[in-house]
């Protein structure tokens, strides 16, 4: 409930969330038509460490007639949720703001902004640190009766997944930071596993990259670091959540 304690019957809720839908859709389409004028291009950007690493002799290939329709349409709608995003989370906001306190819209609105910059920073790590590592160690399989032909499908697959994970692990301290506020986790407890999330973070810098010292470490120390972090917002977090149980 808000300031104004509208209460409205299920119907014109129904009637809200169908116009926020359609608006959003409208966005989205008008932002994959955009993109799909410069979908090569893009795919191009997305796919620039691959083909850093390519042979002279390797191109990317399709194997199937609608396979280099699909991936560029793929780029297309990817950029265009990007572009539309801005659209997308203003309705989504206007749905459910009626429903908040105005201290609760405040906290929502920068709980977003932060998650955000977590996973903007997070694909750019992934895109300009780990991916080139990654391929790099793949392609080094290149022998020469052995040249390599990467599918232009699963090439851009295999990227956004990458840049998914590490967009999404990038959320690590804002997620220790709720977890304290809510009084699921302490600071202590997460001081007590550091052992345990360095051996994690070497594990995971061993299986992303090459098997080398220099690349895993690359990977892992910035991921121990947002354990580190994560492990302060966490405190802060924990703090808020006692002064709250006090006030209660």
């Amino acid at each position: 409930m808000n300031d104004e304690e509208a209460r409205l019957p299920l119907s014109e809720h129904l009637e809200e969330l169908r116009l926020r839908l359609i608006r959003s859709l409208i966005a989205l389409g008008i932002g994959t038509g955009l993109c799909y004028n410069w979908a090569e291009g893009i795919y191009r950007a997305l796919l620039r460490p691959l083909l850093a690493n390519l042979p002279g002799n390797s191109r990317l290939i399709f194997t199937e007639l609608t396979e280099a329709f699909l991936t560029y349409f793929k780029v297309a709608l990817w950029g265009g949720f990007i572009l539309a995003s801005p659209v997308i989370f203003y309705q989504l906001w206007r749905f459910i703001s009626p429903g908040l306190y105005r201290k609760e819209r405040k906290l929502v609105i920068v709980f977003a902004g932060w998650s955000t910059a977590g996973l903007l920073a997070g694909m750019a790590f992934g895109y300009f640190v780990a991916i080139p590592q990654v391929f790099s160690f793949f392609l080094s399989f290149a022998r020469t009766i052995v040249v390599p032909m990467p599918s232009m499908k699963e090439s851009l697959s295999l990227v956004l997944r990458m840049l998914f994970i590490f967009g999404v692990m990038f959320e690590l301290p804002l997620l220790l930071y709720l977890l304290g506020r809510a009084g699921i986790l302490t600071p202590s407890l997460l001081r007590r596993g550091r052992k345990v999330a360095i051996l994690g973070v070497l594990i995971l810098g061993a299986v992303l990259t090459p098997p080398d010292v220099v690349s895993q470490i690359l990977i892992a120390a910035p991921l121990y670091v947002l354990y580190e972090g994560g492990i302060l917002l966490c405190a802060v977090g924990a703090r808020a959540h006692n002064k709250a149980s006090v006030r209660a």
